[in-house]
């Protein structure tokens, strides 16, 4: 058996990542560190890099809370509350507080170094901690394995227990660097990297194991993955319109308007992909979590359609006939026990696709043929078809759309009858109509105390669009959440504040917030060039990531389609003190 690489080496490359703006010196880095893996190590140093501790679709969890984190940090380094305190309002970033507070040690630990199997052992031995005595065998886990490590590697230990890493390595950089690594001519040829790149993504959006991915490039094995049940994939998603014409525009490269479209209710609940194979049903969430435990009224519905299948669906809040507030929905995502949630909030699943079904692929097949095998499924309890129909113009739409509202659903997903199933993408092979000028998914990237009974709670959010590779602010709200809502968010605000301004905390944007409002203006305000007029928090997605959330083209789209366009100094000016000044800079997403 091969001895494992030292811990060491990937902090080193973690660190070179971070230390560099430059997409390809991030590549060939991590590249030439892909090359002295052995396999089993270079599984666990992509997990790693993705900032978890396992791997997508992995039940496991750690389960380190915040405190257990912090006293195994005070009692290795000595450090007290007020010098924890001010290390963290420096940095915002628990692992570097550690890095900060580690060279203070007041006793060093064993000269053994630390590997990735040591660690990656270690995690295992934590999340397998359940019960009477589970955190303090978590607490001394913590502390032998922190223990051991030098201020560097503490400080990525921290990150990836915090699923914090803050490196600017995003999947798709990862993806790269492992096509760099792998490609015949090794760490070589451009084209060489670019041609084998499309089959390493393609791989990752079925099996979500980019460890695995690498292995599997670096033998020559990409062609091998297909769906496996239990390895829940990445969802195909649609790109928003704001008009019913917009559906039928042709794709790029056509001429032709487009042929007649499936047209589904869009609900106003959470995506699941359900596996079943083997006696056993599991459901994923849009985040590839398992969520099985918190919807048991879901399962002797599921266990009907067939021995083997994967279908995907949405999960609504549902009380007879009608939706019921996202919001305790929410509640249920939170608790693998639900309880007495399962009849104060109860749930249907309404399916849309059939994946795979008695151990074949479907997700090449067009949509028509699989909505055609899912029609033909046996229904029952809480889990239906989703409610479909073909539209042939775009009057067609507009008075489906209306249908949809008025059974309280927020608009339609509209859906090319011959489009295959592309895990991971989006384009306007799926579309999803709303309302004109309802709602955008924003990010939030700073927080400001109230004012009044608000005052010691950061309620007042900026938040911005994705633009490129950078975060783009448009507007600021601080209606819309509950009291609740806003004491929860305070918390995590002030535990991932990055810059402290004092009344305003510029925050990781990782919060993704639904915000609606009544136009989009051109203004200076905001460094994206545009504001919304009146924005009001409809909702905090906490299905969503930041990386999911509007773009500014998908603002200008908004603000090319309205017939009046007031701009900024048309509207009454804001009293209230504003969380960034005009020209911000922008801000670039972790």
């Amino acid at each position: 058996m091969e001895p494992s690489s030292p811990f060491r080496a990937l902090a080193e490359a973690m660190e070179a990542v971070a230390q560099t703006s430059r997409k390809l010196e991030k590549v060939a880095r991590l590249a030439g560190y892909f090359h002295t893996l052995e396999d089993e190590d270079l599984r666990t140093a992509c997990t790693f890099l993705t900032g978890a501790a396992f791997p997508a679709g992995d039940a496991r969890q750690l389960s380190v809370g915040w405190a257990a984190l912090v006293q195994v940090l005070q009692e290795l380094t000595g450090a007290d509350d007020e010098a924890l305190h001010d290390a963290y309002l420096r940095h915002g970033d628990l692992g570097e507080v550690a890095e900060e507070l580690y060279p203070a040690r007041r006793t060093a630990g064993p000269s053994q170094p630390l590997t990735l199997a040591r660690v990656r052992a270690a995690f295992e031995t934590i999340a397998a901690a359940a019960g009477k005595g589970s955190r303090g065998l978590k607490v001394a886990t913590l502390k032998d394995l922190l223990g051991v490590a030098t201020p560097l590697e503490a400080k990525y230990l921290v990150k990836i227990i915090t699923s914090d890493l803050r490196v600017g390595l995003k999947t798709g950089l990862l993806e790269e660097a492992i096509a760099a690594a792998f490609a015949p001519a090794g760490e070589g040829r451009t084209a060489d990297r670019r041609a084998l790149l499309p089959p390493v993504r393609r791989a990752n959006m079925l099996i979500s194991h980019v460890g695995e991915v690498a292995v599997l490039a670096r033998h020559g094995r990409l062609a091998e993955p297909a769906l496996a049940l239990f390895h829940p994939f990445h969802f195909m998603l649609a790109e928003t319109i704001f008009a019913p014409e917009e559906a039928f525009e042709p794709l790029r490269g056509e001429e032709e308007r487009q042929p007649a479209l499936l047209v589904e209710d869009k609900y106003d609940g959470i995506r699941a992909q359900v596996h079943k194979g083997d006696g056993r049903i599991a459901i994923f969430s849009r985040t590839l979590d398992d969520i099985t435990g918190s919807f048991p009224e879901l399962l002797p519905g599921l266990e009907g359609f067939a021995d083997r299948y994967i279908i995907d669906g949405e999960i609504v809040a549902w009380r007879g006939e009608r939706p019921i507030a996202f919001a305790l929905l929410q509640q249920r995502l939170r608790r693998k026990q639900p309880g007495r949630l399962v009849e104060q909030v109860p749930v249907v699943l309404f399916v849309f696709d059939l994946l795979h079904l008695g151990g074949a692929d479907l997700l090449t097949a067009p949509l028509r043929e699989r909505r055609a095998r899912l029609e033909g499924l046996r229904f029952s309890g809480p889990v239906r078809p989703s409610s479909a129909t073909v539209a042939e113009e775009p009057e067609h739409l507009a008075w489906r759309f209306r249908e949809a509202r008025d059974r309280g659903n927020e608009g339609l997903v509209v859906k090319r009858l011959d489009a295959a199933y592309a895990p991971g993408r989006r384009g306007r092979q799926w579309m999803k109509l709303k309302e004109e000028l309802a709602t955008l998914d924003v990010a939030v990237v700073a927080a400001e105390h109230g004012h009044g009974r608000r005052a010691l709670v950061l309620s007042d959010v900026t938040f911005a669009v994705r633009d490129g590779d950078r975060l783009a602010t448009i507007g600021k709200a601080y209606s819309g959440l509950t009291d609740r809502e806003i004491a929860e968010l305070t918390r995590w605000f002030q535990a991932h504040t990055t810059e402290d301004l004092g009344r305003v905390k510029i925050v990781q944007p990782a919060i993704v917030l639904e915000v609606a409002f009544d136009a989009v203006m051109e203004s200076d305000r905001h460094d994206s060039g545009f504001a919304l007029r009146f924005p009001r928090i409809k909702r905090w997605r906490h299905d969503k990531a930041a990386a999911e959330i509007n773009t500014l083209d998908d603002v200008r789209r908004i603000y090319e389609r309205q017939i009046v366009r007031p701009r900024a100094e048309d509207e009454a000016p804001d009293k209230r003190p504003q969380a960034l000044g005009a020209g911000g800079g922008g801000y670039r997403p972790a």
